[in-house]
């Protein structure tokens, strides 16, 4: 999951259990959506969570080095090469691979993660609960919640797609009136930016990859979801974004 301090874009925010399996939306009719093109028929936004749908990850990791006063040298020598290899796509499997596809526990990753990292005065960090209070931090982006709303009342399909630093954190009781989808990384086995999890999130929507646009705070993830044939756009503040999404969709999504 994004920036911190001096390290490469951790993914998005964990946030939440379960939704596997969702099925694919029935067929409703749509208003017709050109693309930037003018070629496309855009039927359906997926977003990302953390950092699209909050405040910049960066922020929240920040918060929390501050708050227990962590050695922040040591902590982006630790993360940096995580997160480097995450998004190299030659790169071994590492223990963010591992966190974002389910392949290991919060519990694990908080472990392993703790046990290399100190404060500035030498004790070792808490283990127990290490990401909740590192992205405690998380704060709604309210024009992105209000953007998402607008776009799926008027007609077009809305799906989140996120790679999961832990699941507690994502507020799922607002997702039914948000999102047709959910597909959250650790619970399909799947992360960004694998080519199968956008065309898993596309086929519940009932949609063709060219059918979506797709919005991140990552590059990789941006790139790769234009390589299966999907318009996206790269998130740096809800004002840049949905003045690009509201003139991709013909609709007004900035006030």
């Amino acid at each position: 999951m994004p920036d911190l301090p001096s390290v490469p874009d951790l993914p998005s925010v964990p946030h939440v259990p379960s939704v596997p399996d969702v099925p694919s939306v029935p067929d409703v009719p749509e208003p017709e959506q050109p693309s930037a093109n003018g070629s496309r028929r855009i039927r359906g936004v997926i977003m990302d969570w953390g950092g699209v749908m909050t405040n910049p990850i960066r922020d929240m990791v920040q918060a929390w080095l501050d708050d227990e006063d962590v050695d922040q040298e040591q902590y982006a020598a630790v993360m940096r090469p995580w997160v480097t290899a995450a998004y190299d796509h030659n790169g071994d499997i590492n223990p963010i691979h591992a966190l974002e596809r389910g392949e290991c526990t919060t519990e694990e990753f908080e472990r392993l993660l703790a046990a290399r990292i100190a404060r500035r005065n030498g004790v070792q960090v808490l283990a127990e609960g290490l990401l909740t209070r590192m992205f405690a931090g998380s704060i709604p982006a309210a024009s992105m919640y209000d953007a998402v709303r607008t776009i799926r009342s008027a007609g077009l399909r809305t799906g989140l797609l996120s790679n999961s630093w832990g699941m507690a954190d994502y507020p799922r009781h607002l997702f039914p009136g948000m999102f047709d989808v959910v597909v959250i990384s650790a619970e399909v086995g799947m992360r960004k930016p694998e080519e199968r999890i956008f065309r898993h999130a596309t086929e519940l929507l009932g949609l063709d990859p060219a059918e979506c646009v797709f919005v991140d705070d990552i590059q990789v993830n941006v790139a790769a979801a234009e390589a299966v044939g999907m318009t996206a756009i790269l998130h740096t503040d809800p004002v840049a974004t949905l003045t690009h999404l509201g003139g991709l969709l013909g609709l007004p999504l900035t006030g």
